[in-house]
């Protein structure tokens, strides 16, 4: 599996910024905060932020929200935004790649994977970032394709919920690329987890079945 560029998403950014802002994957943003807890006087990171508009969600109680993106133009598109809502002066977005996060060790309470550890080549070394940039007893959040996810399954269930077109094509994007990347089982993903220190390893099956959102609390080093 190759590794992706960051300028392969650069001509995407409006693609990327509409689609946080369909109702399933704005609900799926809702959740996602939800799951995480309070934000009060914490440093969240996003890890894959996009534009951004997930570290909107709880702006108004973190200390600290850091974005990171592969892509120049996401991070650009990202740092406007927090500027547009007046958060800049505790918000920003930086360029790094998922495997290799130019981020402090222990720096951060919650830290969000979104859409984005699928496309990992090695989702080990994605997760030992994450790993490494939480404090100890911080949390992991992950939201990715599950093994159901495919064209096919996609297209049905948009059906079924009578999806608009446009957001319709949205999901249907998202299993497309799904299909050519990691769609891997809560057995799986649990094991990957454990394997780089977190416990508490939760899993929850949404948009009936098609993704996965994970939740693990990293656990304090041995003495």
């Amino acid at each position: 599996m190759r590794r992706m560029e960051g300028a392969e998403f650069d001509q995407l950014v409006d693609f990327f910024d509409q689609m946080a802002t369909t109702n399933w994957l704005s609900q799926l943003h809702s959740h996602l905060k939800q799951q995480s807890g309070s934000w009060q006087g914490k440093a969240v990171a996003d890890i894959g932020c996009g534009t951004g508009r997930l570290l909107l969600r709880g702006s108004t109680e973190a200390s600290e929200l850091t974005g990171v993106d592969l892509s120049a133009g996401m991070v650009t598109r990202a740092n406007a935004l927090f500027q547009e809502k007046g958060i800049a002066h505790k918000a920003k977005a930086v360029q790094g790649d998922a495997a290799s996060l130019p981020l402090a060790s222990g720096a951060f309470d919650i830290a969000f994977s979104t859409c984005v550890l699928f496309l990992l080549p090695d989702l080990h070394q994605g997760v030992k970032e994450m790993a490494r940039i939480l404090k100890p007893g911080g949390i992991a959040i992950l939201l990715n394709p599950a093994p159901a996810m495919a064209v096919e399954t996609a297209r049905a269930y948009a059906q079924k919920q009578q999806f608009p077109k446009e957001e319709t094509d949205y999901l249907l994007k998202w299993a497309t690329v799904s299909e050519r990347r990691h769609r891997k089982s809560t057995a799986e993903l649990s094991d990957i987890l454990k394997n780089w220190g977190f416990a508490d390893v939760s899993h929850e099956l949404v948009l009936e079945g098609l993704a996965l959102i994970s939740k693990a609390e990293k656990q304090p080093a041995s003495p």
